[in-house]
């Protein structure tokens, strides 16, 4: 089925303005970006009371907007009542908090907003303010005009994504019985050098995130009485081991229709390549796209050496020494069935491997017609023409919890950037102010198509998160 053309007309005609004001998008950007909100800083909160304020004075009643403090932390529900209360709500997802920043190392301070050659700085300008920012600023407009959807709107806003997603728990487990979700933390639009559009990816799955520790263990003793079970040893010979195992390639839905609808534009061997295993999973296209850090994430689990400790001093036998292993595995594969894998690759039968924390598996999302049909209007009204590709993310996002209950979930960042400006968790963050009219106009158009249909729900005919070996 050939799903990306624009076969479906929307709500707004072709270059209506939004809604929402753009001024009041730029304001509630820049203000936001003060707000410290890194962990255990306790700011998220006072945040979410001001995305709530702003809400309030475009017309949402109290009873509409829930702020729920956990922890040192918080969330932000805010809604608007659909008129058919048989249909099943429209959920949008984004995050408050930002991972630290230190001033010492920004060319200006990350937390004191600046707006510069066209560009709003500052640590979570990228991730994920700048599409809280539109979703919010949308969500005021529409209540400004008095709309009411068939289906029921809820903006969710998290608290602890990028370290614990405690709040993602809470809110997938209160909100699970949703359609599905759209989450401004994901997919995106490209611009080359230029300023110019290339593509747009929607994003409709990611990897599960999991980390392990592998750790060994020995008497120890003297510095001068060396001994074969040398923790440090079983280290270094365990990372070695983890660094040349390849897991066996995959494909699913996603991945094949990504692939094949990129390969052209990659174009040389490494596009040929694409096609090939997209069309026929051949293991040397795997192996020749694994070459390159970019793309070998699209083609199967990868698993990785990032922290390691070992020994308590210069003049004696390490008594311990553990490696701090992330793996980002491939949709639909159970995090035991890694843990097992790693085992046996590291092949040394007192090495103790532990799953850190309490990771979430989940399969990717149906390429749902209705969804991609209502992504692609509204990117075509802005950037005519460009091709809408799905994808499949390396990271994790909120979208991970609520596709683990079941509740299909999109990435449709309304942000367009050029690839040199993508500096989310990096120095000098920034994005571009030129866009911000268009973002906006793109976030109602999804979320007016998809909060008034109230058929029944169509489906792409196969399972994205379907997964199979070549």
């Amino acid at each position: 089925m050939k799903w990306w053309p624009v076969l479906m007309a929307l709500s707004l005609p072709q270059g209506a303005s939004a809604a929402g004001d753009p001024a009041l998008a730029k304001a509630v950007l820049m203000k936001s970006i003060a707000f410290r909100t890194v962990a255990d800083e306790g700011q998220v909160p006072r945040l979410a009371a001001y995305y709530a304020s702003v809400l309030r004075q475009a017309g949402f009643a109290t009873v509409d907007l829930e702020i729920t403090p956990i922890g040192e932390t918080a969330t932000l529900a805010a809604t608007v009542r659909g008129s058919d209360p048989q249909l099943k709500p429209l959920l949008m997802i984004g995050h408050m908090d930002v991972v630290a920043a230190n001033p010492a190392d920004w060319t200006r301070d990350p937390f004191t907003p600046v707006e510069e050659n066209g560009y709003i700085f500052g640590r979570g300008a990228e991730d994920n303010k700048y599409d809280v920012a539109m979703m919010v600023a949308t969500m005021a407009g529409l209540k400004k005009e008095g709309w009411r959807p068939r289906r029921t709107v809820t903006l969710l806003l998290s608290g602890d994504e990028e370290t614990h997603m405690r709040t993602t728990r809470a809110l997938a487990e209160k909100y699970k019985d949703a359609e599905l979700l759209l989450n401004g933390d994901g997919g995106g639009g490209l611009l080359d050098e230029a300023g110019q559009p290339v593509l747009y990816q929607l994003q409709a799955g990611e990897k599960t995130y999991a980390d392990f520790e592998i750790a060994f263990t020995d008497a120890g003793g003297h510095s001068g009485a060396p001994t074969p079970g040398n923790p440090i040893y079983r280290l270094a010979r365990a990372i070695d081991r983890i660094a040349a195992y390849r897991f066996a390639p995959m494909r699913n839905e996603l991945t094949k229709a990504s692939l094949s609808l990129s390969a052209d534009r990659i174009g040389g061997a490494v596009g040929a390549a694409m096609r090939r295993y997209a069309e026929t999973g051949d293991s040397k296209a795997a192996n020749l796209l694994s070459e390159y850090p970019e793309f070998v994430g699209q083609v199967r689990t990868t698993c990785v050496a990032t922290m390691a400790q070992a020994g308590h001093a210069l003049n004696a036998l390490p008594q311990s020494a553990k490696v701090d292993v992330n793996c980002r595995i491939f949709p639909g594969i159970a995090i035991d069935v890694v843990k097992a894998e790693l085992a046996q690759a590291v092949d040394d039968p007192g090495a103790a491997i532990t799953t850190l924390d309490d990771p979430k598996a989940s399969d990717a999302s149906p390429l749902r017609e209705d969804v991609v049909k209502a992504v692609t209007a509204a990117v075509a009204a802005r950037y005519p023409n460009i091709p809408v590709i799905p994808s499949m993310s390396a990271g994790a996002t909120d979208s991970l919890y609520f596709r683990a209950l079941g509740v299909p979930s999109y990435g449709v960042s309304s942000l367009f950037q050029r690839g040199e400006d993508g500096f989310a968790h990096g120095l000098d963050e920034r994005v571009p102010v030129a866009g911000i009219a268009d973002a906006l106009d793109q976030w109602e158009r999804v979320i007016k198509v998809l909060a008034e249909e109230g058929a029944p729900t169509l489906r792409a005919p196969a399972q994205a998160g379907a997964q199979s070996k070549p």
